[in-house]
């Protein structure tokens, strides 16, 4: 997993929009257990049979795998049954008691437009002084 990781991490520096199309906010992985236990922590936009679908689809047009083929009990065939990798993902969801959101209802994109719209108006005003 550990491995996984950094492969993910030396592809996200060769394309930083790699995973955008998952449309996330945050993303976290936690190793526990001395590495026997797995969590995977996202926030992202879209209702979780989506980014279920969008995260296959963004593999397998990447030609890589995903992280939970590591995982005991995920379906060899998540490729091509999503169902399968729903419910697993469903079946070892642990529900939280407490969320936070400091910007509730925006997705980010609309986040990442406003940051750019704040540094074009930055750069209009110190060009105007």
């Amino acid at each position: 997993m550990r491995q996984y990781g950094c492969a993910l991490a030396e592809a996200l520096e060769q394309d930083p929009y790699l995973l955008a199309p998952l449309k996330l906010h945050y993303l976290r992985w936690v190793l526990f257990d001395d590495d026997t236990r797995f969590m995977y922590q996202g926030i992202f936009d879209t209702d979780f049979d989506k980014y279920t679908e969008d995260a296959i689809a963004l593999f397998s047009k990447a030609g890589v795998s995903t992280a939970f083929e590591h995982l005991e009990g995920f379906p060899e065939d998540w490729r091509t049954n999503p169902e399968a990798f729903v419910r697993f993902v469903r079946e070892h969801h642990c529900p939280s008691f407490i969320e936070y959101g400091e910007y509730p209802y925006v997705t980010a994109d609309e986040i990442k437009k406003a940051l750019r719209i704040k540094s074009a108006l930055s750069e209009m005003l110190d060009q105007m002084q």
